[in-house]
């Protein structure tokens, strides 16, 4: 099931979904200290492991950070081989004065907003869509 890669079908039918819960980014130096807690998210760095976590499970551990985010899913079926989308929503949202860090899963695109920006966020990835253009 490879996605959709048409970039106006991708903005016209990504219907962002605001998820429930507010979401931050830590920094590991040793996956141990997450004690069986599976992250949302996570890459290694050369600096060491970042993970997504709910805050509250980041709290309950003991792990620091300083950004808190809301978790938005596009919910259409983009394709990882898909371009333009991310340049599309990502320029909406730096017009819109919102900062966003955006993981990319199989399916679909999750963007990280700060909890503050996450109503203004939705309001304008919905704009973007109802104004793309048809092929």
């Amino acid at each position: 099931m490879a996605g959709e890669t048409a970039l106006s079908t991708l903005i016209r039918n990504m219907s962002p979904q605001l998820n429930s819960g507010q979401y931050v980014f830590c920094t590991l130096d040793d996956a141990a200290r997450l004690q069986g807690s599976v992250p949302l998210g996570s890459i290694r760095e050369q600096e060491g492991l970042t993970v997504i976590l709910e805050r509250s499970e980041a709290d309950r551990l003991g792990l620091l950070y300083d950004y808190t985010a809301a978790w938005i899913t596009l919910q259409v079926h983009s394709s990882l081989s898909a371009v333009g989308l991310t340049a599309a929503f990502a320029a909406a949202l730096a017009q819109a004065g919102v900062s966003c860090n955006v993981v990319a899963g199989y399916f679909h695109d999750h963007l990280f907003v700060a909890s503050e920006d996450a109503e203004r966020a939705v309001s304008t990835l919905r704009a973007l869509a109802a104004n793309a253009q048809p092929e």
